[in-house]
């Protein structure tokens, strides 16, 4: 094969490129801002997650433990696990607890009388101050006697005419009777006078009547208290004319001593209080105010009412309170307590060293080498600031009150119980007198923080009063 050479070599022209224009995307932001994005959504997470912790880590399976370790180690910082907790403590005692049935009640007087006018007149007089104790039969007011004297006047005179006509009659008719004798007179003319003396006597006893019925209306003239109580304000000025078949009366008046107080119970506590008013016992009912901190009277049941309301389930029960001092005042809303059973020689202990948490009631034990434990406990009556303990604990024993944020499981205290003589060189390295355990200066009693309690094996923190 032959090979044929150009003779000549021409310059190759490259092609003609066209320019083409693409959409270029915007250029992306600079990495460092998506950075910073990044960073405030991340503290964003880091502070709601660190708020709602506490809520949170009980969903968790190892929540426990983690309050637990954290529990140990605020231990450590105050005595536990290398050290000795201060706290305070409380023994349990043998004593008596009542048992209430609580209600909520009003005030309501026993007797409440609205007086109004028997006659008709103007109203002349008010013998009274409003506001005023007054007593059964103290005169409150006068109206205008002088027409019912008129009346009183005519039936008097009525009566004097009436018994002229009878001394008349009676006359005539014994001589009727001489004369019927002597066959002078018919018998029918006898009978006819024997009625009228008979009329004239019917005649009589009106007379008298409406002479009674003058008498008693110059009585109802002069209006006096039906009751002993406490007036109100005045309904009708003096000058008035008042109406004997008004209603809206003149005057309220209102018993005040003795006193009653309606209170309703649910029907479930019921039985134990039939049970025992049928047996004849009478049963305190106390009296407290608004807030349930001061007791205003102490009284005795009265009455429990004859049907229950199906629509609460509640039944009202009348107490009734002697009111000497005026304490209890009408329609005043007021906390109710039945005594029902008065428990003796039962284990009691202070509210404040009960501790619970989602598995029931607990306390810290004081053991005798001065470790403490967690002692289940069962709470019974609750009565002001002591409980009783049906199961859990024997008298004597001590439990912490204050300081309980501070313990674990096992872990060496200082009890400091009050009226007690502590334990000679058990106490913390602070100065006298100071103020949170674990040897911080300061001044006052020991167990300055706010009490609380880890949940038993290490669960939440739960707080107590101290």
């Amino acid at each position: 094969m032959e090979s044929t050479t150009p003779a000549t070599l021409e310059p190759v022209r490259p092609p003609a490129t066209k320019h083409v224009h693409h959409d270029l995307p915007p250029p992306s932001p600079p990495r460092r801002r998506r950075g910073w994005i990044w960073l405030v959504v991340l503290a964003i997470l880091a502070a709601v997650g660190y708020w709602q912790w506490p809520k949170l880590k009980t969903f968790l399976p190892g929540g426990d433990t983690t309050s637990q370790a954290t529990a140990k180690g605020r231990g450590r910082g105050r005595g536990a696990g290398g050290g000795t907790a201060e706290v305070v403590a409380v023994r349990a005692a043998k004593g008596d607890i009542r048992v209430y049935v609580t209600g909520l009640g009003a005030v309501t007087p026993i007797y409440t009388v609205t007086v109004n006018s028997r006659v008709t007149g103007q109203l002349m007089k008010v013998q009274f101050k409003e506001g005023q104790i007054v007593h059964q039969g103290d005169l409150l007011e006068e109206i205008d006697p002088r027409p019912y004297e008129v009346q009183l006047e005519q039936a008097e005179g009525q009566l004097i005419h009436d018994q002229a006509l009878l001394k008349d009659a009676n006359l005539d008719l014994d001589r009727y009777k001489t004369l019927i004798k002597q066959d002078a007179i018919p018998q029918q003319q006898l009978d006819t006078q024997a009625a009228l003396v008979t009329q004239y006597e019917g005649t009589i006893k009106t007379d008298q009547s409406q002479i009674d019925s003058a008498k008693l209306n110059l009585v109802y003239c002069r209006i006096t208290s039906p009751i002993t109580g406490l007036v109100g304000l005045r309904l009708v000025d003096p000058g008035n004319i008042v109406q004997a078949t008004g209603t809206s009366g003149l005057v309220v008046i209102t018993q005040l001593d003795p006193i009653s107080v309606i209170f309703t119970i649910a029907e479930d506590q019921l039985p134990p209080i039939i049970a025992k008013m049928h047996a004849g016992q009478q049963l305190t009912v106390e009296a407290w105010d608004r807030e349930n901190k001061t007791k205003l009277a102490e009284g005795k049941l009265e009455t429990i009412d004859n049907q229950i309301d199906p629509t609460t389930g509640t039944l009202k029960l009348r107490a009734v309170f002697g009111n000497e001092a005026g304490k209890l005042y009408p329609s005043q809303f007021v906390n109710a307590r039945l005594l029902v059973e008065q428990k003796q020689r039962v284990t009691l202990l202070a509210n404040s060293g009960i501790q619970r948490n989602s598995q029931g009631t607990y306390v810290w034990l004081v053991n005798p080498d001065q470790t403490v434990t967690v002692r289940p406990v069962t709470v019974g009556t609750t009565e002001g600031d002591e409980s009783e303990i049906t199961a859990g604990l024997e008298p004597s024993d001590a439990v912490v009150t204050v300081g309980v944020d501070r313990l674990e499981e096992g872990g060496k205290v200082n009890a400091q119980i009050p009226g007690e003589n502590a334990a000679p060189g058990k106490r913390g390295p602070g100065k006298s007198g100071g103020g949170r355990p674990g040897g911080r200066p300061g001044g006052g009693q020991p167990g300055g923080g706010q009490p609380g309690g880890g949940k038993p094996g290490g669960g939440r923190s739960h707080k107590a009063a101290s």
